[in-house]
């Protein structure tokens, strides 16, 4: 027991924490604002004319969309009016500062017969008017304005906002809900019975169990009140525990909505485990959200129903006719009402997918659980693999058959599309949500119904496997069976075909053919096919979250992935080359793709040249043939051996020797290209540059162990970052099979990094730990299949995680040892150490920790910086707030979604602009930089003595020899001319796009070194445009204009 307590320590600290934060104490203010606006509304009330004639022209167009046959009765006032909800219990829990009192409706005004037809709740709509008109003549109250009781249409609340409010609660507002107790003959709203007329099947009328029960709430809200009162009195650890289970369910908007989860049901929840003992009064509140969360998710007594009663008997019968009813049942302590009636077949499911991986995040005290169950937003659009919207405003088909029947229109169609979707997507897919809120407050349900199609209705799909979701074809039933065949043409229409397989059979069969970089539209596809076809939506009303980025990972209108395949080929063709070598001294070993593009997370995969080919070989020329090639990172390992010299400098010299010879020996065996300097040799081989590189094991083993001497150390980093290489692209290696997804969702991280000029602060590697992150440590999601997903993911990662008070470790096979685990920890407070009162200067600011670094040394020793870090922050906040609008509001305009990759110059001192028609690969620049503020301090023409591209004239000659020596490897004047100014210009902090980007962003630096500082002295003799023109000057030919945003404050 010690042990538990010990393990729960941090966990239960921060949760008394978040207890104090969240929790609305009922303060004297407090209690006042509550009476006051009670007591306003009785008196309104109390104003009311007794025997007040009341006929559905208060609200004609709710009578009418309702379908009541008869709404007139004489005004009484009520007898009854009580605070409940979570205020009586002392339990609201912020933000919501809302008290919902209940209101008797009096039996005078109702007649015996009024559960038929909708007459109870059209009358029950007409009383509540006349209440409205009243209240909003009140000097005390503010604004009065309608909702409705769990999204139900047909039971509209009255939502009252007081004239003064305070600090401590400013949104406050007190909800008016109708109660009917004791109206009805509780026998005449049996589940089995029909009390809708219009409700019938071939001449035969139906039951109307839900009707029924949307009576019997009403009819039991008083007893059910007074219930969760009695069970709360005394019990404060029990409304605690309500308010952990309230703050987890609002993080999940898939769960904490209409068909699902409220307060009230969780309230109920809570006491039904109370009064059968599975909680109790020596349990803290954790210990009881566990047991909930424990019996949500796992408990076998929800297939058979839950029943408060403990000593009465269901006979097995009514237990059936309850579970045959509705998906869920839990029967109220009073009466027979199923308080849950609401809750969704598919919203259940996901009910127990979140209780079970909440329960799996607390199984994990210490690494994140906290803030997993209670601060991380498991929304809609980061929660789902696939989302949709469906614009249904002015749809008629939706309520063609009525508003309201035995349930409502708006519910019907979500059950409507969720059925048709599952069907259409089969195994593909793990489960599929729909949810429409339809109404909203603020809308004016005296008018009808007709305006409650304003909000778009949404899907969320989680994907079973990328294998299955992006499966071609989908194999139907066999030829020979007639009703099945019948069945499945009618549903697919033209897309069904029969087809014979491999394996002999003959069967019916939607096919899906689509290119390997476009499968991840196929869901889209048979989406759009499906809804289209089978609910008269036109393609323009349906927006699926699919593709929106694709547009900034292509390359002249294709995704360049596509060339992997043939990279790859190429790639063990020169390992087979390499090991077959046998004119060199030491046998090559080990052959290992470094470069991000062997690995499917490179932006721009490249294409083949047509000119780096072996000898006498070369492709076909296009008119865009481009003049500059960038190699690929290649390492190579050497056989063991004694007699490799000890001097550092011996060492590396024989390294050059051995590349040297290994050039030669590729040149002279098989054609191939090579140009050789003392750290590498660069060959060309089926239209792709290689840089090979030796890695020297005995180098590395002297620089960790410190024997070796400070120059000998520089020599050998070389080796430690060739060997920190390796490491990284045999875990990153290990991701691509297992999640599909991987190297889409970074691609689009590192194009979102670089477009905000952020290229100098994260490195490539960085990017891709981030984002394996996400995936090894996917809690409290599941593991993201799709782009987007992943991406918004990425962003909230980026700006959420606490990396001043927390490492992030990547543990990609979940093989750290403690004593692993409690290294990193101790290098980590070792990194804070000397920086307890200034946390501002940190180093390294974001500490990534993986099984070969422990210390952070590879990818974040020096960058980011705290000031870029904080930069970083904000960048991706913003990105995540607005991807997280466009996927969820009804948004399609491409533009919006450019926005997302544009950075704002507005937030640079300076801008330089460079010639596009410059840069080595000008078909990767996503948008020509534009600037509109400041000033133009210097202007440049575009150089003549470099193209992207061969010209014309090269083409004409067509002389392939004289083509490939013009042929320029890794030439990059970004990062040539980046280089020189960080040399020059020690003042100015640069940002730029390292893909492809045609400006560069400066601040002015006044952070750093002694040495910076005596160049600031110096340079605050200069002028801000004199610094400028320099600038330009530096890159003379290749920079098209120099801008001053911000005028420096250098003094």
């Amino acid at each position: 027991m010690m042990e538990e307590l010990t393990a729960l320590d941090p966990m239960t600290l921060k949760v008394s924490e978040l207890l104090k934060e969240v929790h609305l104490q009922t303060s004297s203010s407090f209690t006042k604002l509550v009476e006051d606006t009670v007591s306003a509304i009785r008196e309104s009330i109390n104003q009311i004319p007794e025997g007040l004639e009341v006929t559905a022209k208060e609200a004609r167009g709710f009578v009418r969309d309702i379908g009541a046959d008869k709404a007139e009765f004489k005004f009484k006032r009520p007898s009854y009016i009580e605070v409940c909800g979570s205020y009586s219990i002392n339990s609201i829990a912020r933000p919501d500062t809302g008290v919902d009192i209940l209101l008797r409706l009096p039996k005078e005004c109702f007649n015996e017969k009024d559960y038929l037809n909708h007459r109870y709740h059209a009358k029950r709509f007409l009383y509540l008017c006349v209440i409205k008109k009243f209240l909003k003549s009140s000097s005390s109250i503010s604004k009065v304005e309608w909702s409705t009781f769990q999204n139900e249409a047909r039971k509209p609340v009255l939502l009252v906002y007081p004239a003064n409010n305070i600090s401590e609660a400013p949104e406050f507002f007190v909800r008016v809900i109708p109660t009917a107790k004791s109206l009805f003959d509780v026998s005449r709203l049996d589940l089995r019975r029909n009390n809708i007329r219009a409700l019938n099947q071939d001449g035969s009328t139906l039951p109307s169990p839900r009707y029924n029960t949307s009576i019997l709430e009403d009819m039991s809200l008083e007893e059910n009140n007074e219930f969760l009162r009695k069970t709360f009195a005394g019990w404060k650890e029990l409304g605690e525990a309500l308010i952990l289970l309230k703050v987890w369910a609002r993080q999940r908007s898939s769960v904490y909505v209409h068909d699902c989860l409220n307060g009230f049901l969780l309230a109920i929840i809570l006491s039904y485990l109370a009064t059968h003992e599975k909680i109790n009064k020596t349990m803290r509140p954790l210990q009881m959200f566990r047991v909930t969360l424990d019996f949500i998710g796992n408990s076998k007594l929800w297939a058979r129903g839950l029943y408060f009663h403990k000593n009465v008997t269901i006979t097995k019968e009514d237990r059936m006719k309850n579970i045959e009813s509705f998906p869920v049942f839990l029967c109220d302590a009073h009466s027979s009402t199923n308080l849950t009636y609401r809750i969704s077949k598919s919203a259940f499911s996901e009910l127990q997918e979140e209780a079970v991986i909440t329960l799996q995040c607390l199984g994990k005290f210490g690494d994140g659980a906290f803030e997993d169950i209670f601060t991380t937003n498991v929304d809609f659009s980061s929660k789902y693999d696939h989302y949709i919207r469906l614009n249904l405003k002015g749809s008629k088909e939706v309520y063609s058959s009525g508003f309201c029947l035995d349930d409502e229109c708006w519910r019907l169609y979500e059950k409507q599309v969720h059925d048709l979707l599952s069907q259409g997507l089969g195994d593909r897919t793990k489960s599929v949500r729909v949810i429409w809120r339809n109404s909203s407050s603020g809308c004016s349900l005296e008018k009808g119904f007709s305006t409650l199609d304003r909000e778009p209705l949404i899907v969320g799909i989680s994907m079973s496997t990328p294998e299955k979701a992006f499966r071609v074809v989908d194999i139907g039933p066999d030829a020979e069976d007639r009703d099945a065949v019948l069945k499945f043409r009618k549903f697919w229409g033209e897309k069904a075909e029969l087809r014979r397989f491999q394996d002999g059979r003959i069967a019916e069969s939607t096919v899906w053919e689509t290119k390997d970089w476009t499968k991840h539209l196929i869901l889209k596809r048979i989406v759009e096919h499906v809804l289209v076809r089978h609910l008269s939506l036109s393609e323009t009303n349906i927006t699926q979250i699919v593709d929106q980025l694709d547009f900034s990972l292509l390359h002249g209108g294709t995704d360049p992935v596509s060339f992997f395949p043939n990279l790859l080929g190429t790639f063990e063709i020169l390992e087979r080359r390499l090991r077959s070598i046998e004119d060199v001294p030491l046998k090559i070993s080990h052959v290992q793709p470094l470069d991000p593009a062997l690995r499917s997370t490179s932006v721009f995969p490249p294409e083949p040249h047509p000119l780096a080919n072996e000898k006498g070989s070369g492709g076909k020329l296009s008119k865009l043939t481009s003049s500059c090639i960038q190699p690929l990172e290649v390492m190579i390992q050497l056989e063991g051996s004694g007699n490799w010299p000890k001097d550092d400098v011996t060492i590396q010299k024989t390294k050059s020797a051995f590349l040297l010879k290994i050039g030669e020996s590729l040149q002279s065996n098989w054609g191939m290209r090579c140009d050789a300097t003392e750290d590498e040799v660069v060959v060309l081989l089926s239209g792709y540059a290689f840089r090979l590189k030796i890695l020297h094991e005995r180098a590395l083993a002297l620089v960790n162990s410190g024997i070796a001497t400070q120059r000998a150390k520089r020599v050998f980093g070389a080796d430690k970052s060739l060997f920190f290489e390796s490491q990284h692209a045999s875990m990153i290696k290990g991701l691509l099979k297992p999640y599909p997804a991987y190297g889409p969702v970074v691609r689009l991280a590192k194009r979102w990094v670089a477009s905000h000029l952020f290229s100098a602060s994260l490195a490539d590697e960085t990017v891709e730990l981030l984002v394996a992150y996400l995936f090894v440590k996917s809690l409290p999601f599941k593991t993201p299949c799709s782009r987007i997903t992943g991406f918004l993911r990425f962003l909230r990662l980026l700006a959420d995680y606490d990396w001043t008070f927390s490492p992030m470790v990547i543990d990609m096979k979940d093989d750290l040892s403690p004593s692993d685990k409690k290294e990193i920890e101790d290098n980590f407070r070792l990194s804070r150490k000397g920086y307890a009162g200034n946390m501002q200067n940190i180093s390294p600011a974001m500490f990534l920790a993986t099984s070969y670094d422990k210390a952070s040394e590879a990818w974040t020793s020096s960058s980011p910086n705290s000031m870029e870090l904080k930069r970083l922050i904000a960048y991706a906040r913003s990105s995540a707030n607005l991807l997280t609008k466009l996927i969820c509001q009804d948004e399609s305009d491409s533009l919006r979604w450019e926005c997302l990759l544009r950075t704002p110059f507005n937030n640079y001192d300076a801008v330089v602009l460079l010639h596009g028609d410059k840069l080595p690969f000008p078909r990767h620049l996503l948008f020509p930089s534009l600037v509109n503020q400041g000033r133009v301090v210097a202007r440049g023409n575009a150089s003549k003595s470099f193209s992207p591209f061969f010209s014309s004239e090269d083409l004409r000659g067509r002389n392939l020899q004289k083509l490939k020596d013009k042929l320029m490897v890794d030439f990059d004047p970004l990062r040539l001319y980046v280089t020189d100014l960080k040399r020059e210009f020690s003042t100015v902090k640069l940002w730029y796009d390292a893909l492809g980007g045609d400006a560069i962003g400066l601040t002015w630096d006044r952070s750093g070194s002694k040495k910076r500082q005596r160049d600031e002295q110096e340079d605050e003799e200069k002028d801000p445009v004199s610094i400028l023109k320099g600038v330009g000057e530096a890159g003379k030919g290749f920079v098209k204009s120099v801008h001053l945003v911000k005028v420096p404050k250098l003094t």
